[in-house]
């Protein structure tokens, strides 16, 4: 099929008019009526009911529009990824995670991306409560549970494992513990914040031990994943921990490594009127490309 043909026809199907379809497409009444009359020729059946009023479509011609506008729908998106992939990724980005995450693993890559991206202004906004994307608290949010919110586009980036963690200062003074029953004889450290959680079952642990014990209360509590690390490397107690975020400090230990706690799934988060912004999807492409190198 010819498809200059096929686009005066979607024009005329729209306009339900060969003159109002041939003044937007800068064609005489007559042209237009031509090539429709061409295009019916070709494929052999009428698209149109000719009637004093107007044009109206017949059931083929019907037919015909849908897989037309299909057709020019994929092309119009495709001009627009073309478009997109053109534009020079500048201007604000205001990226939020959380603590542990932004400030342990997150921050050790944005040298790298702002020298790839100069025309970019980061900004990163740790806390383990969540913004609004919706009201524009942030542009992009990296999370460590599925996102609630409607509209938002997200893309699984990684399963992390959480493990139980001592450190070497703790087992020497105490001991090691041999079952999660023995922990009830340990110091635990827990999450201190039940409301705003960095990831769904944080206190998997201190839940366990509670079912055990109903006496069981940990030795200290803090709401960040960060001041947990600290206090365990300190030799405050045993904590569950994101085990990525622990397995590189040599003054730690993972104990009971049978046991693990419930895998945590992180999402990347945009608005989805944010999907074309060409400095949200090359940082989205940024952190898939370091996430798919990194063991969680």
């Amino acid at each position: 099929m010819d498809w200059e043909k096929l686009k005066i026809f979607r024009f005329v199907a729209q306009e339900q008019s060969f003159t109002h379809a041939g003044i937007k497409l800068n064609l005489s009444q007559s042209a237009a009526s031509r090539q429709i009359k061409k295009l019916e020729e070709d494929i052999g059946v009428m698209l149109f009911h000719r009637h004093a009023r107007g044009l109206l479509l017949t059931e083929q011609g019907e037919t015909l529009l849908k897989y037309v506008n299909e057709v020019f729908d994929k092309i119009t998106s495709a001009e627009n990824s073309l478009t997109i992939n053109k534009e020079k990724p500048e201007g604000s980005l205001r990226v939020s995670t959380t603590i542990t995450f932004g400030s342990v693993w997150l921050t050790q890559y944005i040298d790298e991306f702002l020298e790839k991206y100069p025309e970019i202004s980061l900004t990163l906004m740790v806390g383990d409560k969540e913004l609004d994307l919706g009201m524009r608290e942030a542009d992009i949010a990296i999370r460590l549970s599925p996102p609630r919110q409607p509209d938002l586009i997200q893309r699984h980036l990684f399963t992390a494992h959480v493990g139980i963690f001592a450190s070497n200062k703790y087992i020497q003074k105490n001991g090691t513990p041999t079952s999660v029953k023995d922990l009830l004889n340990h110091k635990i450290v827990s999450y201190g914040d039940t409301i705003n959680m960095p990831f769904p079952g944080t206190n998997w642990l201190t839940d366990m031990l509670a079912k055990l014990d109903i006496n069981f209360q940990p030795v200290f509590s803090i709401n960040n994943i960060v001041g947990m690390i600290r206090a365990v490397e300190s030799g405050i107690g045993i904590a569950a921990l994101p085990t990525a975020m622990v397995r590189e400090i040599s003054s730690c230990t993972q104990i009971l490594q049978d046991i693990e706690g419930p895998p945590v799934e992180a999402f990347f988060v945009y608005p989805a009127e944010l999907r074309a912004t060409r400095r949200v999807t090359v940082f989205r492409d940024f952190i898939l490309e370091k996430v798919k190198n990194f063991d969680f």
